[in-house]
């Protein structure tokens, strides 16, 4: 995941690039869960490490063009923080919502019978502890996504293992606490298509509060209020 870089392509392409990748995200992560419902094996680390290997290899495959968000939460905290267009904000929002909820109904397709509820994200804990947990956890997503996009001293062409990784070990911890979803689209397609809506609310809120907390701290950590504009060009996974 990176910020808009100057040579990428038109808005209509980076879209679709952002869907793609929001639909691979949920297809693979969420039919991890689905694959472990009906046939066993993976357990909650398998899962987690497919979640954190989907994510990794889209962001090898659209960073050079999208810039590879795949995440609502992480598209606001760019454009909160002045390193993305907000005119192309909801665009990309748009993008991701719909990548998602095609992944979930592709799974649905596949799966009627709906095995480990196609990965709707449920918590395990009191709301308020869900939400604190995805605070967090998308907080620390966040915070790496922003350090490997924007700032050079940073670890560049590895920038996908770092997300990847994160994404990874959020969802090994938090996976059996709330699901760790850190991205509202991950969350919304599968409700959608299941049509259970239960606490989604906190898979909303909560990458939204987390990774603009994430994007701030990192911000000032860094001492700039405005690191780069968003047109300047930024490493990522080429």
């Amino acid at each position: 995941m990176s910020c808009l870089k100057t040579d990428a392509p038109d808005l209509a392409r980076r879209a679709a690039a952002e869907g793609i990748a929001a639909f691979a995200l949920v297809f693979a992560g969420c039919g991890a869960i689905v694959t472990d419902a009906v046939y066993g094996g993976l357990g909650a680390t398998g899962i987690a490490l497919v979640f954190g290997l989907v994510i990794a290899v889209m962001i090898y495959a659209t960073g050079h063009l999208s810039g590879a968000h795949i995440n609502p939460a992480v598209t606001i905290a760019f454009t909160l923080t002045r390193h993305f267009p907000r005119r192309d904000a909801a665009t990309y929002i748009g993008a991701q919502l719909l990548g998602a909820l095609a992944g979930a109904l592709a799974l649905l397709a596949i799966w009627p019978s709906q095995p480990g509820r196609l990965g709707v994200t449920l918590p395990s804990v009191g709301v308020g502890s869900a939400l604190v947990y995805e605070v967090i956890m998308t907080a620390f997503l966040m915070f790496v996504i922003i350090a490997v996009a924007t700032d050079t001293r940073a670890v560049g062409s590895a920038a996908a293992l770092a997300i990847g990784g994160t994404v990874a070990l959020d969802a090994t911890f938090g996976g059996p606490v709330t699901g760790a979803s850190m991205n509202p689209a991950r969350s919304i397609g599968p409700a959608l298509a299941t049509g259970d809506l239960s606490d989604l609310w906190i898979y909303i809120a909560g990458p939204l509060i987390g990774a603009a907390l994430g994007a701030m701290a990192y911000q000032l950590i860094r001492g700039e209020r405005a690191a780069a504009s968003a047109e300047t060009p930024l490493p990522g996974p080429d």
